[in-house]
């Protein structure tokens, strides 16, 4: 398991208040149904906001950066 993967998994709670102002058009059931996952927000991301791959890890790349503990 990665160490991104443990860190978004371990805060999740955390994070989602976080990740519900950066992604608005992602509802907090999406939150709740990615429960961490960062393949799920990944793809949640290029459903509800078109995002290619690249441009989806980047977005979630920076996200982790920036909330790093």
């Amino acid at each position: 398991m990665s160490a991104s993967k443990n860190i978004l998994e371990g805060r999740w709670n955390e994070l989602k208040g976080q990740g519900l102002q950066k992604w608005g058009k992602l509802t907090d059931n999406d939150w709740t149904e990615i429960k961490g996952n960062r393949d799920e927000l990944l793809g949640r991301l290029q459903k509800n906001y078109g995002y290619a791959q690249a441009q989806a890890e980047k977005e979630v790349a920076d996200w982790e950066k920036s909330t790093a503990a």
